[in-house]
């Protein structure tokens, strides 16, 4: 069974922008070393989210110590900002409206202003309306090797991906008892509260996030222990992969439902599985035509000859070289290549000619052919362009270009 770690689209404008402010302590936070493993990580998360979570204790600040601890174990867990935090970077102080840098003023810059006088901003933690607690989960994306032989018979293939998935003690609704979620008596379900902040044109009434339900506008009064109210973990799982005969390098075969499960135990986005074929021993595929070169002694090039190719299948394909066969020429077999994927028929062999010359030979073969040079009527020189049945470099050329 192949273990592949699956991972989903990151930001790439993180750590193109330095820093305007000190970057946070990420590890810091959760109590972590700056080599602690995923598992160590969400462990850590855990244990914090189960004393600080706003449903167990409602201060201020926990609901503070409770935002950090979500906040770095989603830095932390994603490798792209993991990689920023570990060169000295904040990768939550880099995009745009990253927090105060310069153009801010007393804590507030332009974005915050013209949220509050125009009503912008993302929901959630720029204000705007609610978010919902149950949403869509992340693509996945996984790339899985395959022999050129996987490729034309087809296979199933057992692999074990690193994702999210829906918490068995809670069933996906965040809560200990599977019980529904109550309005937030913080923000009255509106999923935000208003503050007043100070700013270039004085004192103004900025919307925020509601410290306590996080921009949801609804509580869980029991959070699971398991998933912190988040109706998700992180796990292992075994998916089965049926890969069609005829598939390509580079494509992408697409499993509906078999992503990361959502925040709240939201519907799982799709995985995608991205095939990387390894280099054949004598196989070159181009499209569905199989390309191969084979070996033909001079004596067996001039008086015409065959060559068995086994093939992928283990059959077996005869090409056949005609007497005088030329140097680089080319023999094609019609149905000897790969399969089309999904529709009937196969590509073609094509083998490419590559005529030996014996270097080593010994009397009685030096005699016999300079008995033939004797009887030849072809002697060595300059290849005319005008002569288009020499077989000569020119002739070649023309049929390669199709002039």
């Amino acid at each position: 069974m192949e273990r592949i770690r699956a991972g989903h689209r990151t930001d790439p404008n993180y750590g193109e922008k330095e820093s305007a402010t000190l970057a946070r302590d990420y590890y810091g936070i959760l109590g972590v070393s700056s080599d602690a493993s995923d598992a160590e990580i969400k462990k850590a998360y855990r244990r914090l989210a189960r004393k600080y979570h706003p449903d167990v204790n409602p201060s201020d600040e926990a609901a503070e110590k409770f935002r950090e601890a979500s906040l770095a174990q989603e830095v932390l867990t994603d490798p792209q900002k993991r990689r920023i935090v570990d060169a000295g970077g904040d990768p939550e102080e880099q995009g745009p409206g990253g927090g105060g840098g310069p153009g801010g003023f007393g804590g507030g810059g332009f974005g915050d202003i013209f949220d509050a006088f125009f009503g912008g901003g993302a929901g959630g933690a720029g204000g705007g309306p609610r978010v919902s607690r149950v949403r869509p989960g992340n693509d996945a994306l996984l790339r899985l090797q395959l022999t050129l032989d996987d490729c034309f018979a087809g296979v199933t293939k057992d692999v074990t991906v690193d994702t999210a998935v829906l918490c068995e003690v809670c069933d996906g609704s965040g809560s200990e008892s599977k019980s529904d979620p109550v309005t937030c008596p913080t923000c009255h379900g509106q999923g935000q509260v208003m503050e007043i902040q100070q700013s270039i044109l004085g004192r103004v009434q900025v919307a925020r996030a509601c410290p306590r339900c996080q921009g949801v506008g609804e509580i869980i009064e029991d959070p699971c222990q398991e998933c912190a109210g988040d109706g998700r973990v992180r796990a292992r799982r075994d998916i089965e992969v049926k890969i069609p005969a005829g598939i390509r390098d580079g494509m992408r075969i697409r499993m509906s439902g078999e992503g990361e499960v959502g925040p709240g135990g939201g519907p799982a986005g799709d995985l995608y599985v991205e095939v990387q074929v390894k280099e054949h021993p004598y196989f070159l595929r181009d499209a569905d035509d199989l390309h191969v070169t084979v070996n033909v002694p001079m004596v067996d090039a001039a008086l015409g000859t065959s060559v068995d190719v086994p093939l992928l299948d283990d059959s077996v394909a005869t090409v056949a070289v005609e007497p005088g066969t030329q140097p680089e020429a080319i023999v094609r077999v019609k149905g000897r290549g790969m399969p089309h994927l999904r529709r009937e028929g196969y590509g073609s062999l094509i083998a490419h000619v590559d005529v030996t010359v014996p270097s080593d030979l010994d009397k009685k073969q030096r005699e016999l052919l300079e008995q033939f040079r004797g009887t030849s009527k072809h002697v060595a020189g300059v290849q005319s362009s005008e002569d288009e049945h020499s077989g000569g470099l020119f002739s070649r050329l023309r049929q390669k270009f199709g002039r």
